[in-house]
């Protein structure tokens, strides 16, 4: 995975390593982005005290702009340690403004559940993962459509119109 932070040392780098998952730092992704190129999955870790009150957020916004125009595949982690009403007007500002946009948002309080949210995320649309879950799902549709009474109807009326 690829990561760019203020600093090497950062509690979402350290728990990543401490996991024994493989960092490669870069300067190339906006800074607390966080790639995972298996799953073709972006993360951009935003902490809500980047947003002043009565102030223009334009740099905050661009970030995030720049960030989502870049990756398809694009998830914003809005870090906050309590998610009172500051919270969710900033989360209703970036709502609304990206809401025509492929970002979703995230609200998270810590380092655990940044780590959490995105190796669940990367795990869960990793292509063996995401080949699993479609296997079983048109498994779960054959068996609906084999033994449900509704289709069993259905398949005996088409019958009588042949």
């Amino acid at each position: 995975m690829n990561l760019k932070c203020e600093e090497k040392n950062h509690d979402v780098s350290s728990s990543l390593s401490a996991q024994q998952h493989r960092i490669r730092y870069t300067d190339s992704v906006e800074t607390w982005s966080l790639i995972f190129p298996l799953s073709g999955i972006a993360f951009l870790i935003v902490d809500t005290q980047e947003f002043r009150e009565n102030q223009e957020e334009t740099g905050v916004f661009e970030k995030i702009k720049h960030f989502i125009e870049i990756h398809k595949n694009s998830f914003l982690l809005l870090l906050a340690s309590l998610h009172g009403p500051k919270e969710c007007r900033i989360l209703f500002r970036i709502q609304q403004r990206f809401l025509t946009s492929n970002l979703r948002i995230i609200p998270v309080h810590n380092t655990p559940e940044i780590i959490n949210s995105m190796l669940t995320i990367a795990k869960a649309t990793s292509k063996p993962h995401v080949d699993s879950v479609r296997d079983r799902m048109t498994m779960a549709k054959a068996q609906i459509i084999e033994r449900s009474s509704a289709w069993e109807m259905l398949r005996n009326l088409q019958l009588g119109y042949e």
